[in-house]
């Protein structure tokens, strides 16, 4: 049997200027096969609309862009196959469907604009959700 398990770590990098975000557990466990959802809430200073940027780095790898979404809730980009996202009262959500050991990695969120004020410097404010699995006899 395998179990998947979710960890997840807070990263608080620079200054976050009223910016923030923040993962809503510590870790989850679950079976191969189980949909998975890692969320995470924010708040924002400015009434621009935000956007939410989901990142999975496998070991020894580059963090791989997954997808983003408006704060309004409207996806703006295609999402990887079994994933989705969606907002509600400041909270975003990554939704894994029927998780896999493949998806076995760290995963990233990011709130843009940043606080540089630069929208393409997307790691001001990240947390991490640590994803690995483990085989039991």
């Amino acid at each position: 049997m395998f179990t998947v398990i979710f960890m997840c770590l807070w990263l608080s990098l620079g200054d976050c200027m009223a910016d923030s975000i923040e993962t809503l557990f510590t870790h989850k466990v679950v079976d191969k096969g189980d949909d998975v959802t890692l969320s995470c809430k924010y708040e924002a200073s400015a009434t621009t609309n935000k956007y939410l940027h989901w990142y999975r780095q496998y070991p020894k790898s580059n963090p791989e862009f997954l997808l983003y979404i408006y704060q309004s809730g409207d996806p703006k980009s295609e999402s990887p196959p079994r994933m989705s996202a969606n907002v509600k009262d400041k909270q975003v959500d990554l939704i894994i469907s029927s998780a896999a050991v493949s998806d076995s990695a760290l995963y990233y969120w990011a709130l843009q604009p940043t606080v540089t004020g630069n929208p393409a410097a997307l790691y001001k404010n990240c947390g991490t959700v640590l994803l690995y699995s483990r085989q039991f006899c």
